[in-house]
C-alpha cells in the first residue's frame, strides 16, 4: 500500500501513468503537465471530473486501475443500471465478472472468445474484451502467442463505460458520470 492509501492503481502519479502507458495520450486530451505530473493519480482524476471534459475522468480511471480492478469497475458501472442492459450485455458482463473473480487463462479466454465472436460491440462486449485483453496472448488458444499490449484493457473498459453512459438520458448523465468516478476512487483504495 502506498502512503496515500492507493493500492489498486498502475501508478501513484498521473505523470508516471502517462510515462508507463503512453497510449493513454491517444484517448484523452488532458495531460499531467507541470505540477500535475507529480499529482497523485486520484487528485488528477478529480481534476478531470471537474474540468471541461469530465468524460476524460472515465478514460483516466479505466487506464489507471489495475486490469482486474478496471474490469470489475466497468462491470459495476454497467450493473448500476440493469434496466439499460441488453441480454448480450448481461452475458458478456458475466464473463468479465467470472474473470475478475478468478483471473485464470480459462476465464480470460472465455471472455476473449465471446467478445471477439460478438456481432456488435455494445458496452458488455467491451467489458468482456477488457477481461480477454488483460494479459496472456491475443491469439486463439492453438495459435502462436501474440502478447496483449498493456493499454488494451483500459481502452476496452473506457469504451464500455462511455458507450453505456451514452445510453443514460442526458439530464441524469452528469450525476451518473460522477457516480462512476466515485466508484473508481473507492476501488482504487480498497484493500
Amino acid at each position: 500500500m502506498t502512503e496515500d492509501g492507493v493500492v489498486n492503481l498502475r501508478a501513484p502519479t498521473a505523470g508516471l501513468l502517462f510515462a508507463g502507458l503512453p497510449e493513454i495520450a491517444e484517448d484523452m486530451a488532458a495531460r499531467p503537465e507541470g505540477a500535475a505530473a507529480d499529482a497523485p493519480s486520484l487528485a488528477f482524476l478529480r481534476r478531470l471530473l471537474d474540468g471541461p471534459t469530465p468524460e476524460e475522468a472515465v478514460t483516466f480511471a479505466a487506464h489507471a486501475l489495475l486490469p482486474r480492478h478496471a474490469v470489475w469497475w466497468g462491470h459495476e458501472c454497467l450493473q448500476s443500471l440493469p434496466e439499460m442492459l441488453s441480454e448480450e450485455d448481461r452475458q458478456m458482463l458475466a464473463l468479465g465478472a467470472a474473470w475478475a473473480a478468478r483471473p485464470d487463462e480459462d476465464s480470460r479466454y472465455a471472455a476473449l472468445e465471446a467478445g471477439m465472436a460478438a456481432r456488435a460491440h455494445g458496452p458488455g462486449v467491451w467489458i468482456a474484451l477488457a477481461a480477454g485483453w488483460s494479459g496472456g496472448s491475443m491469439a486463439p488458444r492453438d495459435g502462436a502467442e501474440v502478447p496483449v499490449p498493456p493499454y488494451l484493457t483500459g481502452r476496452a473498459v473506457n469504451a464500455g463505460v462511455l458507450s453505456f453512459l451514452a445510453r443514460v438520458p442526458q439530464p441524469a448523465r452528469r450525476s451518473r458520470l460522477r457516480s462512476f468516478v466515485s466508484m473508481a476512487e473507492i476501488l482504487a483504495t480498497s484493500a
